[in-house]
């Protein structure tokens, strides 16, 4: 019978957020897959476990991937964990989770720290609908065509960004969405100098240059407002009008179907579309 992957999330910056079930999954588990075992060993000493650790980063994914799951195959049980943040969300668990799926391994997801979600929720901007684009490409060519193709995106927008290239991502961001779109920069997450920081574009191009950057960013930028449709026209209403006819449906069936899909006074469409056919027109 197969292992069960565990993919088990870490703080992203404050220990207080570790689990008891993530405590106990990972004391429970044959072997643990750290994206850096330098980082996660002291995650295990500061809660006093001890567990074989196998490295699996993007680097080495090709290989590091299949041998884990021959474990799991084998009856293993595993816990992914990243340097912080929850496993397969932008990270290469992602592949391992696939692999595990296209060979019937039971995936098992454990709740905890994500930094796009506790972003959102603070972030002050519309959270009902969002799309999440993690880090954009290094470069600026392909970067900035990935963000015109986000020009009309209505969702609230996340991105993570380092804080060497925060200025270079603000000016890109500023000359694609305009200096007046609403944006919030969450800079080191649940550690002790964590910071929110609510503005436009124009203000956060202009307080990091004078400031500078400093920590991890996630950028929560306000989507586009929608585009309102143009009312329904009286020639709308005939166009539909003639497009049923021609489809057999009586003129007085015709209209009142139209008249309430589009809105339009049934009485006056009525006029129109006689008048319309008197005059003979197709």
């Amino acid at each position: 019978m197969a292992g069960t992957l565990f993919l088990v999330p870490t703080p992203i910056g404050n220990l207080g957020d570790i689990s008891r079930r993530v405590a106990e999954t990972l004391d429970a588990v044959d072997f643990i897959a750290a994206e850096d075992t330098r980082v996660s060993v002291k995650l295990l000493n500061h809660l006093g476990i001890k567990k074989p650790m196998v490295i699996y980063h993007r680097h080495n994914a090709d290989t590091s991937g299949p041998a884990i799951l021959n474990r799991l195959l084998m009856g293993e049980d595993c816990a992914l964990v990243t340097d912080a943040g929850t496993p397969a969300v932008s990270d290469p668990g992602e592949d391992l989770v696939a692999l595990c799926a296209g060979a019937d391994v039971p995936v098992v997801a454990i709740p905890g720290p994500c930094a796009l979600i506790t972003a959102l929720s603070v972030s002050g901007l519309p959270t009902g609908r969002f799309t999440f684009e993690g880090f954009l490409p290094m470069n600026k060519k392909n970067r900035r065509a990935h963000l015109e193709s986000l020009r009309n995106e209505e969702r609230t927008m996340i991105f993570y960004e380092a804080p060497h290239k925060l200025s270079a991502t603000l000016d890109d961001l500023r000359d694609t969405f305009g200096g007046a779109r609403r944006i919030a920069l969450c800079r080191e997450l649940t550690k002790l100098h964590e910071e929110i920081i609510r503005t436009t574009l124009d203000g956060a191009v202009e307080r990091c240059a004078s400031q500078g950057a400093k920590g991890e960013y996630v950028l929560v930028l306000e989507g586009c407002a929608p585009v309102e449709e143009a009312a329904p026209t009286l020639e709308d209403g005939l166009e539909r009008v003639r497009a049923l006819r021609e489809e057999g449906r009586s003129l007085k069936d015709a209209v009142k179907q139209v008249a309430k899909a589009l809105g339009l006074a049934r009485n006056e469409l009525y006029a129109a579309a006689v008048e319309q056919e008197n005059r003979g027109e197709p």
